[in-house]
Order: C-alpha cells, then structure tokens, then sequence
C-alpha cells in the first residue's frame, strides 16, 4: 500500500496596510504601485473609489457587493471596519487569484488596531504583511501639530515612504529624516519618494506579465511602452529599480536559527525586504521556512520541500546603499556544519515569528527577540 504524500500547505494572501493621513500621497503610491504590479493580481480595500484610478484600468464589472474586478487582474473593495474581515475574505478566495492585498487604511480605522485585528486573524487564507506609513516630506510638521497621532502610528510602522521629496532641499530632508528616527522603532527603513513612486518589489513580488489573446489588456499596453522606452534609448537610471540593489544568498548549508535571528535584529536600516526560504535542519524542524520581510516586519512560514528538492536556503534582500559583501559574509557565518547537534529550542526565535497556527506544541508564546513579535506589538518583528 502507498503512503499517502502529506497535502501541500493552504495558499495564503499576504495584507499589507498603506497608512498616511490626507495629503502624503498615500493614494498616489497606491496607484503607482496598481500600474506598475506587472503581471501580479493585487487586491485592494478603499473607502472611496473616487481617489482610486481605476478608470485607467477598464471596470471590467461587478463581482460582489461594493467589489469590482479591474480588467489588468485587480479587485477593489469599498468597505467600512466592521466589513473588513468580510471582504478580505472575499478576496482571498482562491477563485480570484489574488497574490496581494493592500488595505488603504485611511478613515477605516486606527493603523495599530488594523494591524492588531490582522495579526489575530483566524482565517488561514490570510497574513499580515506589513505596515507601511506615507509621510509628506514638505508637510510633516504641519501634519504632526494637526494631527498628533501621527507619532503613535510611525512607532508601529515597518516600512516609511517619505513622499514628495522633491518638494524639500536637502538640509530639510535630513531634518525630518532624524526626526522620523527618533519617532520610529529602532531601524526602521525610510524610503524616499517623488510622486508617491516606489518599487512594488518593496513590498510584493511581480509576476511576470503574459500577452493576452485577442485584444491587448492594459497591462499588455504598459509592457508594450517599457519595451518601447527601452529601445528608444530611456535612460536606464531612471528606473524605479535603479534606485535600488538586490543581494542574493544561497547556500546548500543549513543555517543556524540563533545567528540567523542575531542577523535579523542587526539587519541595516537600508534593508528594504528580505524574501526567500531558508533551511535549518533541526531536529524536529526540518521544514522549509518561508521568510517574509517587509521593513522591520518579519514573518516564517514553515512547509513541506517539494519531490525532489535540494535541502538549501535562497534569499534576495532589497535596499539601497547595501554593502552586498558584507552582508553576504555575515549571512555565510549563520551556516551551521552539523544542524543535528544543534538543540530544539534554539528554534524558539524562528518560531516567535511564525503564525500560532503553524507553529508546533511546546513552543512558548511571547514576543519576539526584540519585543516587538507578532504575539506581542504589531508593526514589527526583527
């Protein structure tokens, strides 16, 4: 008789909260990071439509209450807090494809107490991805004498867009910059912005786009002018991704969690994201465990290897002004020789960071190496 293989793990639908009082440029971000999603399905929650360009993306018709489906594969929701669990829901369902979800949080509720309700979400279909705060750089101490909770919610955020750059000179620039690290949890990544434009690496993988049959889609349209740009000579430096690095690491090694972790909490605040899978090799844990960074957001999510598949880790990390070489070497020094002599509990701060339901009997609640655990404040994590 044939064991029967174990089922892969449920898909789940990272949420990543875009948060910013009116003015930053939050909606723009949003809408730059719509048109620029390549071949990803990003579903989103607003109030209004009305901000939301989503003319330029052809209403393509309903598909459920106050929810429509955009012709480039997004959905839009407009719904008040006590809907939200509802829709995400509704999103999330497989028959959509989603890969993403981004919450505008604005006039919906408190960015901590949305983040508190994601974290303790029991619907397995989705996870917290991170709290990202939109910030006027021209604006920023009007913004705080007007609204005082502005410090309470970058204390929670991972991620920090400071948008409108261009609006600043430099001395200003490095004025709210040191005020937004006092504000913020230590480490936090600050990224600068011109016109709400960011790279949605920074938060979501973009899939590759494919040519639909018949007529072009929207998305067809947008690929068709980059490959036009390009040939045209475009400077290549004004990419959205030029302004940024990737660092990849591999290793055929298993690693060890306690240095892994070590490295995490150290990890520069010009380190964006950090996205791969990673092998222990412990006994009891010899899972691969997925690695979700979004600022100082940080997630695991343990699952079986596939048929086949080499024991190793792959990890790509995002940022700006990186010392790839150096970050390269501290992440060979986290290889262990012998993972099995390494004792069970040192996984104890992987697994703060994986989700309750995943996490394995006899693990201790608590937060994270830092405090700041998913079972402890949200909006942080490494």
């Amino acid at each position: 008789m044939n064991s029967r293989q174990p089922a892969p793990p449920a898909r789940t639908v990272p949420v990543v909260v875009l948060s910013g009082f009116l003015g930053s440029g939050k909606t723009t971000v949003l809408n730059h990071l719509l048109a620029h999603r390549a071949g990803t399905r990003v579903g989103v929650v607003v109030n209004d439509f009305g901000s939301i360009e989503i003319d330029a993306m052809s209403v393509a018709g309903q598909v459920g209450d106050s929810m429509v489906s955009l012709g480039g594969g997004c959905l839009c929701c407009a719904v008040d807090g006590s809907e939200l669990d509802a829709y995400l829901e509704k999103l999330a369902a497989p028959v959509h494809r989603i890969d993403v979800i981004v919450i505008e949080a604005s006039g919906l509720a408190e960015p901590q107490e949305m983040v508190r309700m994601l974290v303790a979400n029991e619907n397995p279909a989705i996870r917290y991805g991170g709290l990202v705060q939109v910030v006027d750089a021209a604006e920023f101490d009007a913004t705080r004498a007007a609204h005082p909770e502005t410090d309470r919610h970058l204390a929670v955020a991972d991620l920090v867009v400071l948008n409108k750059t261009d609006r600043v000179d430099a001395a200003e620039r490095a004025r709210v910059e040191g005020e937004l690290a006092a504000l913020c949890a230590p480490g936090i990544p600050v990224v600068g912005a011109e016109h709400g434009r960011i790279d949605p690496e920074l938060l979501f993988d973009r899939r590759p786009w494919s040519r639909t049959r018949g007529q072009l889609s929207f998305e067809d349209l947008l690929a068709e002018a980059a490959e036009h740009d390009h040939a045209d000579g475009e400077d290549h430096q004004g990419h959205l991704h030029a302004a940024y690095e990737a660092v990849e690491f591999t290793s055929h090694q298993a690693l060890s969690p306690r240095r892994l972790i070590d490295f995490l909490d150290r990890r520069p605040a010009g380190l964006y994201r950090i996205k791969g899978f990673v092998w222990f090799g412990v006994p009891g844990h010899q899972e691969r465990y997925e690695v979700h960074s979004v600022g100082r957001f940080l997630r695991f999510t343990p699952g079986p290897w596939g048929r086949g598949e080499p024991r190793r880790t792959q990890l790509v990390l995002i940022g700006s002004a990186l010392d790839g070489p150096g970050l390269l070497h501290e992440l060979a020094d986290c290889e262990e020789a012998d993972p099995r002599s390494v004792p069970p509990e040192s996984m104890w701060g992987v697994l703060r960071y994986v989700d309750r339901a995943d996490r394995a009997e006899g693990v201790p609640d608590g937060d994270g190496p830092d405090g700041d655990g998913p079972d402890g404040d949200p909006g942080s994590g490494g």
